[in-house]
């Protein structure tokens, strides 16, 4: 029987081995788990060091005036609760506007309050998209001047503009880049003996330069791998940014130029009918087209590619808007809606018109009543709704085929309020043209018919619009304050505002339907779009409209007139601008107040 002291050595010596071979191994652990420990603890100091902003050789260096401000305003913003945070962001704030309304060089409290008071008044309103810019009574209509360009093409269907360039397209396939001239390039007007006159002088003119040309060929539909369109292009559009230019056609492409040398980046091909408009984002690269298949898609150019299909219209998607937030406004020809597109919450909001726009009329055939004509109402079915505008994010403007423009809110499904006919009516067809009879009856003519809007436009967050038909005019309106009217302003051109539009049948002469006081043509032509951009900062050079024009209408040859295929440049400067003597009583009043603040 074997013991302890029977046991052989080498056993004896094996087992020590095993027993010191463990306590290695123990010990070679707590080794490595104090090293762990002592870089975990180097790494907390460390990052306590970062936290703190002070290292060894601080700590031991005494603190100075400076190191006192850092330690208190780091503890104070440890120690401020949310609104002490907001508070001391908001004064933060008004001091950086008290900075920049310092540099005007005004000195007065009061006026530096409101000038303040305005800012954040327009900054508020702006971040929320609203509107908050009064700037239609502020323009000079009758000092705007007219320039007439063209190219040798057939009739423009659509303008863009990103200053200083504007992009054209028309029916024969070709896009042009112009570039307008700013108001200090343009050459002074030349002097002409003419009697003294109160009427301010005109601004100068100077027509826009061709940059660059591209054209189509229609004898290349049945080629694939064809880099430009085959068939009129319908609509152009360019970015914020002044990289790219998107035009749409009839042979339903959407191309994807290069705005700097008009070369195609891309084609589109997924609508399967024409395309009838496009609109950007503001300030973003993302492209939203309408087209006759009653869709709308929506086009990231960061990456050039297609993004998503939006469905809902019963006809033809005719026009389309968009401002800063990522939702857009289309119309749907006849089938009479408005619809406002969520496109992050992939809903839309449906507004149908379809009502009727009554005018009043003299009715001079009938027995007069007490010594005064009988007064009728005719009245105008809206059977076609062609053109919409964005006002702002909950407001927007649409025109239709019996003349009226309509103002839409988004807390109400029909529209807040209606101008009929705003373009005047069209003179009465004669009894062989109105009649598909031989022998048409001569008692029995034709109705007067009221002008397309075929044109809107707007300066976004603004109370301005532009409108524009057959009539030889582009008519300016604004919203009223309550946002609850339209009313007329004037027209380009013109100071009056002329009080009733082609209101008497009888007031028509020839076969232009003009009345006697607008014999005037100042835009001759259909005017097929608007744009506009405002000069200065906020507008405060006036503004420039570009309006394409054309023989015939943009989607088709059912209504013809005579005319000029091309554009014309309104510069609209403002009244203040315009005043004789209306900077040198300011700089005046300014050096009174720095005499007086000296003294």
């Amino acid at each position: 029987m074997s013991s302890f002291f029977t046991t052989p050595a080498s056993q004896k010596k094996r087992k020590r081995d095993d027993i010191s071979a463990a306590q290695s191994s123990a010990k070679k652990k707590k080794v490595t788990l104090k090293r762990a420990d002592s870089k975990l603890t180097s790494k907390k100091t460390a990052r306590d060091e970062s936290i703190s902003g002070s290292g060894s050789e601080d700590d031991e260096a005494p603190l100075g005036a400076n190191d006192d401000e850092v330690l208190s305003s780091v503890s104070e913003s440890q120690d401020e609760t949310g609104a002490e945070r907001r508070l001391r962001l908001a004064e933060q704030y008004l001091e950086n506007i008290k900075g920049e309304t310092e540099t005007v060089g005004f000195d007065a409290e009061e006026i530096d309050r409101d000038l303040i008071a305005e800012r954040l008044k327009e900054d508020a309103a702006a971040t929320k998209g609203r509107l908050y810019r009064h700037i239609a009574s502020d323009l000079d209509l009758s000092a705007s001047s007219r320039t007439l360009f063209r190219a040798d093409t057939q009739s423009t269907t659509s303008v863009a503009v990103c200053p200083p360039y504007a992009y054209t397209v028309s029916k024969d396939i070709t896009l042009i880049k112009w570039e307008i001239p700013t108001r200090t390039k343009a050459p002074p007007p030349k002097k002409k003996k003419k009697k003294a006159t109160t009427k301010p002088p005109p601004l100068p003119r100077r027509r826009p330069i061709k940059l660059l040309y591209s054209r189509g060929n229609k004898n290349e539909t049945q080629n694939p791998k064809y880099q430009h369109h085959t068939a009129p292009i319908l609509t152009v559009a360019a970015s914020s940014d002044g990289k790219y230019v998107a035009t749409g056609g009839a042979d339903k492409r959407l191309i994807i130029w290069s705005a700097a040398d008009l070369k195609p980046l891309r084609i589109f091909a997924q609508h399967r009918d024409a395309v009838t408009s496009l609109a950007f984002r503001r300030g973003t690269n993302q492209l939203y087209s309408s087209s006759k298949d009653r869709t709308i898609k929506t086009w990231s150019l960061d990456e050039l590619g297609y993004m998503e299909t939006l469905f809902g219209h019963q006809d033809e998607v005719v026009d389309i808007a968009a401002l800063s937030l990522e939702r857009c406004v289309s119309v749907g020809a006849r089938d009479r809606t408005a619809r406002l597109w969520k496109v992050v919450e992939e809903s839309q909001l449906v507004f149908r018109g379809g009502g009727t726009s009554e005018k009043r009329k003299m009715n001079i055939k009938e027995p007069m009543v007490n010594g005064e004509a009988t007064s009728l109402k005719a009245s105008y079915s809206e059977g076609s709704i062609d053109r919409v505008a964005m006002i702002d994010e909950e407001t927007f403007i649409t025109g239709s085929d019996n003349g009226s423009i309509s103002l839409w809110s988004l807390h109400k499904k029909k529209p807040v309020f209606t101008v009929p006919v705003a373009h005047g009516l069209d003179p009465a067809l004669k009894p062989e043209e109105a009649s598909a009879e031989v022998v048409p009856n001569p008692k029995v003519p034709g109705e007067p018919q009221p002008r397309w809007i075929t044109a809107l436009a707007t300066v976004p967050y603004s109370d301005l619009i532009l409108s524009g038909s057959w009539d030889g005019r582009a008519r300016v309106w604004r919203i009223s304050e309550d946002k609850k009217r339209i009313e007329e302003v004037g027209v380009l051109g013109h100071a009056h505002v002329e009080a009733e539009r082609n209101g008497n049948v009888d007031d028509l002469e020839g076969n232009d339907g003009r009345r006697k006081e607008d014999q005037e043509i100042i835009v001759r032509g259909i005017i097929n779009d608007i744009e506009i951009f405002e000069r200065g900062d906020r507008g405060k050079d006036g503004l420039c409209v570009v309006i394409a024009t054309g023989k015939e209408h943009r989607m088709g040859r059912w209504k013809t007139m005579q005319g000029k295929n091309g554009a014309c440049i309104f510069e609209v400067p403002n009244k203040q601008a315009c005043e004789p003597g209306a900077m040198g009583a300011k700089l005046a009043d300014v050096n009174n107040n720095e005499i007086q603040t000296k003294t």
